[in-house]
């Protein structure tokens, strides 16, 4: 290739995100693949994977079920990146954290099941780097907990006020319960509501409903990629929040855009609410 075409080109891979993909061979990881490498804002520069993963060393785009790519799925990180997407586990979500640290590149954080103490890693890491922690990266989703906030706020001065229930809906191979969504949305309504109980699922002889209660049921069945049900009950009349979802490509999408959002963004810890402007 001549000097000045590939200077030329040089320059155009150089302007685009530089993104890693950490948690490659999972559902959400295969989506990201296949949606990222048609992006022509975007060059996917890692697939990585827990290491001993049965998916190392496979064509990324091969095992995420679109046309070979060039690219290895791997346990070991690129040299540089801007950005990585995080759709693993806690504690490889740590793992990735660090990474960003020492590249000082963003992160978008898409794992759930994070505890306490993964939380505080993370708001500490904010201050160095451009977090992004999207329990579901989801546009519809993230509209939804918009909705649920402004009837949350208005049942709080309903008399009689309103019971909430909240309903999640996900595949079998979902291993936290209940979903990182369904426990923000109940953050949102108790911080609007002033609700301090939260149960999760009722058995036996549980006695009458306290007011003061969000109430959390968690079903998995078949490959249901996520549905969100929010019940505002009162005496005589209710109102539903529903969000569905029919494919992954949902999360991939909005997962991209937080990504492309952190791109010259200060440290700071974000959220899809930041993302989308809501």
């Amino acid at each position: 290739m001549p000097l000045v075409e590939t200077l030329l080109l040089s320059k155009f891979m150089s302007s685009k995100l530089q993104l890693v993909i950490h948690g490659a061979s999972g559902r959400n990881g295969k989506r990201l693949i296949a949606l990222g490498s048609c992006d022509p804002e975007v060059q996917i520069l890692g697939a990585l994977v827990r290491a001993g993963s049965v998916a190392c060393g496979h064509d990324a785009g091969t095992f995420s079920g679109i046309n070979p790519m060039g690219l290895v799925i791997s346990d070991r990180w690129p040299t540089a990146f801007d950005c990585v997407i995080d759709f693993s586990s806690p504690e490889g979500c740590m793992s990735a954290l660090e990474e960003c640290l020492k590249h000082q590149a963003s992160i978008v954080i898409a794992t759930t099941g994070l505890e306490e103490i993964h939380l505080q890693a993370i708001e500490q890491a904010s201050k160095k780097i451009p977090v992004c922690l999207a329990p579901n990266t989801s546009v519809a989703v993230n509209i939804g907990m918009k909705l649920v906030e402004q009837a949350a706020r208005a049942f709080k001065d309903v008399p009689g006020g309103a019971d909430v229930e909240i309903i999640e809906r996900h595949h079998r191979y979902k291993e936290d319960s209940p979903s990182g969504t369904a426990i923000k949305l109940g953050q949102i309504i108790a911080e609007q509501m002033g609700i301090d109980q939260h149960v999760h699922g009722r058995q036996g002889m549980v006695g009458k409903r306290p007011h003061n209660q969000i109430g959390y049921h968690a079903v998995r069945v078949g490959d249901d990629v996520g549905q969100h049900t929010v019940v505002f009950g009162m005496m005589g009349e209710l109102v539903e929040i529903r969000v569905a979802a029919s494919n992954r490509d949902s999360y991939a999408s909005g997962a991209i855009s937080a990504a492309k959002f952190l791109q010259g963004k200060s440290p700071k810890l974000y959220s899809m609410a930041d993302v989308l402007g809501l």
